[in-house]
């Protein structure tokens, strides 16, 4: 392992990221969430969190998301999954998706991202990994990690609006090494300029119809 070099990897739970970017984008009018940006505050928070190496890379990006059949998906859908599957390919971002259960919904994306997770773990190619989520599910797979020597950062949403609700399970932020509230950067002044350079003012296309407000953490 080359100590000079920080290697990250992010694994994003895919609805609870969209949803954070419908929620950005439609209740609170400030552009849509981008992915290179993103990557940007997840480098210098690494910096911060793992200081000591000279340089910091993404070396891995997965998104795990349940996706539709073009039967159950209508024309809008299936025009904005490509163009999310394109902005994905775009940032570097690896689209894993699981196909949609008519009557389960989402099933199995959880397992597909702690699997990716450790798969890049234990073939020693990451020493940071990132998981953008709140889903309490997730702490086996954090202290997991850990006894391979990856060290684990949780970078999340919390926010209340209307029926538009994020925030993170506890016992998932006690596990980790790091934690980052993305809206609370909003707040705060040396990170405020961060905060706004995360969001664009216009995006390609208007977002795919939303996906359920709640995102809750069990």
């Amino acid at each position: 392992m080359d100590g000079s070099l920080c290697r990250i990897g992010v694994f994003y739970d895919g609805s609870y990221f969209a949803c954070a970017q419908n929620h950005f984008y439609a209740d609170r009018n400030l552009g849509w969430l981008g992915f290179h940006p993103f990557h940007a505050l997840i480098d210098t928070f690494a910096r911060e969190w793992e200081q000591g190496f000279t340089n910091y890379r993404i070396v891995c990006a997965t998104w795990h998301q349940g996706l539709f059949s073009s039967s159950q998906a209508d024309e809008r859908q299936l025009r904005n999954d490509r163009n999310k599957h394109l902005d994905l390919i775009h940032a570097g971002i690896e689209p894993k998706l699981i196909p949609m259960s008519q009557s389960q919904g989402e099933k199995g994306v959880d397992v597909a991202l702690a699997i990716e997770a450790l798969q890049a773990a234990l073939s020693g190619t990451i020493d940071l990994a990132i998981l953008v989520t709140g889903d309490g599910d997730f702490v086996p797979l954090a202290r997991a990690l850990m006894r391979r020597g990856v060290r684990v950062g949780v970078v999340y949403f919390h926010y209340e609006m209307g029926t538009a609700k994020a925030f993170a399970n506890e016992r998932l932020l006690s596990a980790a090494n790091y934690s980052l509230d993305v809206n609370s950067l909003e707040n705060e002044r040396r990170h405020q300029g961060l905060f706004r350079g995360l969001f664009a003012n216009g995006y390609k296309s208007a977002p795919a119809e939303k996906l359920p407000k709640v995102v809750t953490a069990a």
